[in-house]
């Protein structure tokens, strides 16, 4: 990871709720978050939120990131609109740089052929089979998946981690990025995520001691 910098893509009708975990937490523990959007106009989120990009997608360099996370939206599986973002993933993955894709933006990966041959899950494994993608056996049912990476069955371009989760999994998508990132030792992460997702109270003394 050569960047300095974690991106969150934007875009009309982006779930708002899916990327917030993650992305408090990494601006807390030093990481920049940058949004880019198909150009610098402002998008709508979801949940009515207006969002200026910090820069368009064709100034986007794998070599200046951490890590693209892409959220669910609407507009995924209602044309080509977004299929630019997959792409940048795919970019993002050739370089070496990793990707964290949750609910929607799994099928947009799918679509561009980027889970083939990788672990992955999302919401159900009928919804990405609808895509008519050819990684159903690589398909998880978990709650969040990170497949680590690894040269081209080829052996040629090395390639970047991949997060994905589905949409009712926010908590643990954060979880794996942290873990992919290292923002917290395993313990703190364990305790991290008995916090927020299990409302343990007993976590929190633990992540704070």
């Amino acid at each position: 990871m050569t960047g300095t910098s974690v991106h969150l893509a934007v875009y009309d009708t982006f779930a708002d709720w899916e990327p917030g975990f993650a992305t408090s937490q990494l601006t807390q523990h030093g990481h920049t978050v940058r949004t880019v959007g198909l150009t610098t106009a402002p998008v709508t989120t979801m949940g009515g939120v207006r969002v200026q990009p910090d820069l368009p997608l064709d100034a986007l360099d794998p070599a200046g990131s951490e890590l693209l996370i892409l959220t669910g939206a609407s507009l995924w599986d209602a044309g080509d609109t977004l299929a630019p973002f997959a792409r940048a993933a795919r970019e993002f993955l050739e370089a070496g740089v990793p990707v964290a894709a949750i609910c929607g933006a799994t099928a947009g990966l799918a679509r561009e052929g980027l889970l083939d041959g990788r672990r992955h899950t999302s919401a159900v494994s009928f919804y990405l089979a609808a895509t008519g993608y050819a990684g159903g056996a690589h398909y998880v049912d978990a709650d969040a998946v990170t497949d680590p990476g690894a040269d081209t069955p080829s052996g040629g371009v090395p390639r970047g981690a991949l997060v994905t989760a589905g949409p009712t999994e926010p908590v643990a998508f954060a979880r794996e990025i942290f873990g992919l990132l290292g923002v917290f030792e395993p313990k703190k992460l364990d305790a991290w995520y008995r916090l927020f997702h299990d409302s343990d109270a007993g976590a929190y003394e633990e992540l704070n001691a």
